[in-house]
């Protein structure tokens, strides 16, 4: 490969990015607000989270259909559904960036962010009222009767509640069961590659990943079967329902019409033609271009000639 031929195609790859760049910085010029407030609420979630553990009551572990029939992976090899769960998040986040690179585009990834945003903060407010309607006694590891990590110690000020102890006090959580927040994020990431992506064999992989992913969060003992279970009807009823509430995304593969948006410059000109159109009695509209009847033009002569031709014969 000639390094004529390299010099090239990174010249054609910097220019696509420039491009999809610019793009999509106008696009999130006008729809920034959903993304914050989508972004705001993943830390309301932590902070949630963080304030059931100082509620948490260890105990016994509850009786559970799935204990009985998965083996237990152990302490040891509790890292295979955390390490599953990142090959998943980090392969749906560049999934979502193609656009930038790939010359093949069906969507643009700020519109994509709103929805999926809007998908999980739907469900995680559904979870945080959930588990703070119940707590149940964790049945991971650093969770039961006998761990010091079991129990938070009653907080010195604000400010430890606030920085939720990030990513420790993430990891080693307990009390938010159910439902299952990486079952959220899996499900979501899985239904929105299943509506917008475009290679099948990919599709049927990740919904067959997202089980594996459940049977290993319960061989793992971070969530009881019905975690699990739950997640599973609601975040595809919450998908389905939110989903029809926003606006549908334009397919970039079809061609669509342009959605960037418009100055207040651009939206002023454009209405003021359009009123100057009607005065004028031009809506525009190509299937409605009749001759109207006016009240002292011709139409009405004409109508009337004909009237009396018509009574003469």
């Amino acid at each position: 490969m000639s390094p004529f031929y390299l010099a090239r195609s990174a010249s054609k790859l910097v220019r696509r990015i420039t491009s999809e760049v610019s793009v999509e910085l106008k696009i999130l010029s006008e729809k920034w607000r959903l993304l914050l407030a989508g972004l705001v609420f993943q830390y309301i979630h932590g902070l949630a989270a963080r304030g059931v553990h100082y509620l948490h009551q260890p105990g016994p572990t509850l009786q559970d259909l799935g204990f009985m029939i998965l083996p237990e992976l152990g302490k040891e090899r509790g890292y295979i559904s955390e390490t599953l769960f990142t090959f998943i998040f980090l392969s749906f986040v560049l999934w979502t960036f193609h656009p930038f690179i790939l010359q093949t585009k069906r969507f643009y990834t700020v519109l994509i962010w709103r929805r999926v945003l809007a998908f999980l903060c739907a469900s995680q407010f559904l979870r945080i009222v959930t588990f703070y309607s119940t707590q149940l006694p964790g049945p991971n590891y650093h969770c039961r009767q006998g761990s010091p990590l079991a129990r938070l110690p009653p907080p010195q000020n604000v400010a430890e509640v606030l920085l939720i102890n990030f990513p420790r006090g993430v990891i080693y959580g307990c009390g938010d069961l159910i439902f299952s927040s990486h079952m959220i994020f899996t499900l979501v990431f899985v239904i929105t590659y299943q509506k917008y992506g475009s290679i099948r064999f990919v599709k049927m992989l990740a919904w067959c990943i997202a089980v594996a992913q459940s049977l290993l969060i319960i061989s793992s003992r971070k969530h009881y079967s019905v975690d699990v279970v739950v997640a599973w009807y609601t975040v595809n009823l919450v998908v389905f329902f939110v989903d029809k509430k926003l606006t549908e995304l334009p397919d970039r593969s079809a061609g669509s019409a342009s959605i960037l948006p418009v100055s207040a410059k651009d939206k002023d000109t454009k209405l003021k033609e359009e009123n100057t159109r009607l005065l004028n009695g031009n809506s525009g509209d190509s299937a409605d271009r009749r001759p109207r009847a006016q009240m002292n033009g011709n139409h009405i002569e004409n109508e009337s000639h004909v009237d009396s031709e018509s009574v003469k014969t």
